[in-house]
């Protein structure tokens, strides 16, 4: 479990990216913007195509439901029934000037809906319980209640290799912001060892090389940034590179 040590506020870091398996929601994220270079940022310019995948994810779930299973277990089904109701106010805070109200009622509910942590409380142990543990997390997140955001995504689980590692590269960025870099550092790190992919995985180990040569840590950041380098030639991380390199090896002399 995370703990919270209360101090001031700072900037976060940068995301990361994979080359390995394909998983549920690989084709979505293939339109991400891959010049961001500020995981916070990019995690928020894209949620609306995070929460397709996570629709995607939905109606997966949907799929592999039978008739049968379909009359023995209605509550997953009104569970996925409302967790879209909240993502609808999710997704509307994103394009407007009232974003606030619109998170809280993502989060709390609103028109007769249930909110997301309505949700996880009328529904748990269901798939859509699940999903709205990691929403929660990224409406907290966008209301910059960071400890709160931390709480709900530590409870997300799944083994889609994109969502799990954006889960723990946020969780990275919100202990960032809560000026506790030796547990965003750890973080970040869960995020690119979560697996291998060419979405999330340069921007972690560059977020870790940041945060790292803050710590004292030079030689693993110095190593992160040469398996950008060598790994990820392509991603906007790898032009940086250099730069920190050069950057880290005066501070260490």
């Amino acid at each position: 479990m995370a703990t919270f040590n209360r101090r001031g506020y700072k900037k976060s870091r940068n995301l990361k990216a994979d080359q390995g398996e394909k998983s549920q929601t690989a084709e979505v994220f293939d339109s991400l913007d891959s010049t961001a270079n500020k995981s916070e940022q990019w995690i928020i310019k894209n949620q609306t195509k995070i929460f397709s995948a996570i629709a995607l994810i939905a109606i997966s779930v949907l799929s592999f439901l039978g008739y049968q299973r379909f009359i023995s277990e209605p509550k997953e089904i009104e569970a996925i029934s409302e967790l879209n109701q909240a993502q609808y106010f999710f997704e509307q805070a994103l394009i407007s000037s009232e974003s606030d109200s619109l998170f809280k009622l993502a989060l709390n509910g609103g028109e007769g809906k249930y909110g997301f942590l309505d949700i996880i409380k009328e529904y748990s142990g269901t798939k859509a319980a699940n999903l709205a543990n990691y929403s929660i997390g990224m409406a907290y997140l966008n209301l910059k209640e960071y400890e709160n955001a931390i709480t709900y995504l530590e409870k997300f689980k799944s083994d889609d290799i994109l969502l799990k590692s954006i889960s723990l590269g946020t969780i990275g960025d919100c202990f960032s912001e809560l000026n506790q870099s030796k547990k965003a550092y750890e973080y970040y790190q869960k995020a690119f060892k979560q697996n291998d992919n060419i979405y999330t995985t340069p921007k972690y180990l560059f977020k870790a090389a940041l945060i790292g040569s803050e710590l004292g840590e030079y030689k693993s950041s110095i190593n992160f940034l040469n398996r950008i380098k060598e790994e990820y030639p392509d991603s906007y991380e790898s032009g940086l590179v250099e730069v920190q390199i050069g950057r880290i090896e005066n501070l260490i002399n």
